[in-house]
C-alpha cells in the first residue's frame, strides 16, 4: 500500500487540511470500517477497481468523485480490485466555505459530488485521469478549489467565528468547554448549537466527543500507553465511559480494535 499526506499551498492553508494519496498494492478485495472523524472530505476515484459503502444492510458502488459528509457512525467498506484515491480533506468548519447548502445535509452519506458542485468538477476529473504526475494533479485541485472561494463576506466570518471556537474545542476535552464558550462569546448554548450545526455539520457536543474519540484512536495506535490509561489521558470519566464511546464510534471495543486494526480506515477518516 502507498499512502502520502500532501500539504496544500498557502492560499488554501486556512481551508483545506491536507491532500492525500492513497494506492492498493494489489487487486485483493476486502472489508473493512471508517470511523468518525469531525471532518468532511472529497475523493477521487483515479484507479480501474471501485469502493462500496453499506447502507441499510446492503453495498452499494461509491461514485467516481466522492464527497463524504460527517460520520457519526462507524461506516462498513469495501475495496474491491485496484484502488487509487486521490482526496483533499477539509477542516471541521472549512467545507461550509464551499458549499450553498448546510453541510448538514450531507451527515453519514456518501454522494457524487459532481452532482452537487457541478459540471467543472467533471471536467477537472476528467483531466485528472489523463495527468500522470501527482503534483501537477493537485495543482489542478487547488485551482478549482480556489475558484469556488465566492460566497458573501458575513459567512466567511460565520465561518471563522466556528472555526475559531472549534480551536477552542480541541484544547479541552471537558464538557464545561461548551458552556465556557457560549458565555464567553455572549451567546446561548442554543445559537451556538445552530450556528456549529449549519457550518460543520453537527451539534458542537457531538464534535466535542468525536475530537475525544480520535484523541483516544490516537492514543490506542500508539500503542505507548496501556489502554487502562487511554480512558483517563482522553479525558473520560472511568474505563466503563471510555468503552461505551469507544464502542459507539466503532462498534469494537479498545481491544477487540487494537487485535484487528487497519490502516485503511485512518486514510478514509483521520484525525
Amino acid at each position: 500500500m502507498v499512502f502520502k499526506e500532501i500539504l496544500p499551498g498557502q492560499r488554501l492553508q486556512p481551508y483545506i487540511k491536507c491532500f492525500y494519496f492513497y494506492e492498493s498494492d494489489s487487486d485483493r478485495s476486502y472489508d473493512d470500517i471508517v470511523f468518525p472523524s469531525g471532518t468532511m472530505e472529497v475523493i477521487f476515484n483515479l484507479g480501474a477497481g471501485n469502493w462500496k459503502s453499506k447502507k441499510d444492510d446492503t453495498f452499494y458502488t461509491t461514485p467516481p468523485v466522492e464527497l463524504w459528509g460527517q460520520i457519526t457512525k462507524p461506516l462498513a467498506i469495501q475495496s474491491v480490485g485496484r484502488n487509487i484515491m486521490l482526496g483533499f480533506r477539509f477542516y471541521p468548519h472549512s467545507a461550509a466555505y464551499f458549499f450553498e447548502e448546510s453541510v448538514s445535509e450531507f451527515n453519514n452519506e456518501i454522494v457524487d459530488a459532481r452532482h452537487v458542485f457541478g459540471p467543472k468538477l467533471q471536467t477537472l476529473y476528467s483531466r485528472l485521469l489523463e495527468t500522470a504526475d501527482l503534483n501537477a494533479k493537485v495543482a489542478m485541485i487547488e485551482d478549482y478549489l480556489w475558484s469556488r472561494l465566492s460566497v458573501i463576506e458575513k459567512k466567511h466570518s460565520k465561518i471563522k467565528f466556528i472555526g475559531d471556537i472549534i480551536g477552542n474545542l480541541k484544547k479541552s476535552y471537558s464538557d464545561d468547554n461548551i458552556l465556557s464558550i457560549s458565555n464567553r462569546h455572549n451567546i446561548s448554548s442554543r445559537h451556538l448549537n445552530t450556528l456549529f450545526s449549519q457550518y460543520t455539520g453537527i451539534p458542537p457536543k457531538l464534535f466535542y466527543k468525536i475530537n475525544r474519540f480520535q484523541h483516544s484512536l490516537n492514543l490506542v495506535n500508539s500503542a505507548e500507553e496501556k489502554l487502562t490509561n487511554v480512558a483517563y489521558s482522553a479525558g473520560y470519566f472511568d474505563q466503563a465511559h471510555f468503552i461505551k464511546e469507544f464502542k459507539l464510534f466503532t462498534g469494537l471495543t479498545p481491544n477487540a480494535f487494537a487485535a484487528q486494526a487497519s490502516p485503511i480506515n485512518q486514510v478514509l477518516a483521520g484525525s
